[in-house]
């Protein structure tokens, strides 16, 4: 397999993240400015935005939801 085929698979699997987590914040239950800043961080910072909101922001999805189930 040359390099090249290498880095368009890791670009591709970075874009297919940074969809995912754009999509979990837009449906987060947080106020619209906090998502847009998620949002600006995710597509414009890419690998260290999704980094950053997978350390950061799938906790308060999860609380949000425990909280919505009882």
């Amino acid at each position: 397999m040359q390099i090249e085929y290498v880095w368009i698979i890791l670009a591709t699997l970075l874009v297919l993240v940074e969809l995912w987590a754009i999509n979990c914040v837009l449906r987060s239950a947080s106020r619209a400015e906090t998502k847009m800043l998620w949002v600006v961080v995710i597509v414009f910072v890419p690998l260290l935005g999704v980094i950053l909101w997978a350390v950061t922001g799938p906790k308060a999805i999860a609380k949000q939801k425990a909280d919505v189930s009882r």
